[in-house]
């Protein structure tokens, strides 16, 4: 997948993973009402800085109080959705059938996008989730180092009928569930491609018409995107409610200096603490770069 031109230390380790999603949140009782009921998540550990909320001890979103702070509009840069991954479809069923349940007027959409089954819903302050299961790896088509997605029907109702079960929907909070990809809106396809994959050091697994951009690590079909469907010219954020920060876990600490170094080359400011890296990208989304355990 690699081009003979990028070298190694370029890029991001194939075994990175996603982790933890900040969402700055106004009403923490709503919230916390939706991410339990609706998505099934179970509170991990408190702080003054918020709730985490995962499953299996594994945290997926860290909902942080921010009171006073508006609701971003349409067009704003920030978070387009955060994608929860779950194990296999029965897992995915249980989730998709209590967010339904919740309220089916948060149901944003579904679709086979051909390596993975996806469900779309929009929580209470307007976070977009997306619900999904990976098809097998050997079933995805590469074409010149682009992986070959599509947005095919996906019935709701015939995929519940087909794989949900009473034992997925009782062991709901036992299942496994994390963070599978952030997607993010943006002002610009350009700028995103530089800083994702020329500096950051993704590979860009697909686009869509200048419109979108899917980048990954290690032959995923996308660890994150970036569109500009809503957000075409949107400049750096503002603070607001929405998307507080987004985890990146690689397995070393030699990943984070190179990511680091290239950061800095790139003229970007970064603050390393020894343990972890923080920075921002064009449009000010947060993010942090930390090393997790497999």
């Amino acid at each position: 997948m690699t081009s003979p031109a990028v070298h190694t230390q370029d890029l991001l380790p194939a075994d990175l993973s996603m982790g933890t999603v900040m969402l700055k949140v106004g009403d923490m009782k709503l919230m916390l009402d939706y991410y339990q009921r609706a998505l099934g998540l179970v509170p991990i550990s408190e702080s003054l800085g918020g709730v985490y909320l995962g499953r299996r001890g594994v945290p997926v979103i860290h909902l942080s109080p921010a009171a006073g702070l508006q609701i971003p509009g349409r067009g704003e840069a920030g978070l387009f959705h955060t994608a929860i991954l779950f194990d296999n479809r029965a897992d995915l069923a249980a989730t998709v059938a209590t967010a339904a349940q919740y309220d089916p007027r948060l149901f944003a959409g579904s679709a086979d996008h051909l390596v993975s089954e996806a469900f779309y819903f929009t929580d209470p302050e307007g976070n977009g989730v997306e619900l999904y299961f990976d098809k097998p790896r050997d079933t995805w088509q590469w074409n010149g180092g682009q992986v070959v997605m599509d947005s095919l029907p996906l019935p709701p109702q015939a995929f519940l009928n087909q794989n949900l079960t009473e034992a997925s929907l009782g062991g709901q909070q036992e299942s496994s569930a994390g963070v599978g990809h952030v997607h993010l809106q943006v002002g610009d396809i350009e700028t995103a491609q530089k800083f994702y994959v020329d500096t950051l050091g993704f590979e860009r697994t697909a686009g869509w018409h200048g419109q979108a951009l899917f980048v990954s690590a290690g032959g995923y079909h996308h660890h994150m995107a970036m569109n500009v469907w809503n957000s075409r010219g949107a400049g750096p954020r503002k603070d607001t409610l929405g998307l507080g920060e987004v985890l990146i876990g690689v397995p070393g600490q030699d990943d984070i200096l190179a990511a680091a170094d290239r950061l800095k080359a790139a003229g970007i400011t970064t603050a390393h603490t020894g343990a972890e890296l923080r920075f921002e990208d064009p449009w000010r989304n947060r993010l942090r770069m930390a090393v997790v355990e497999a």
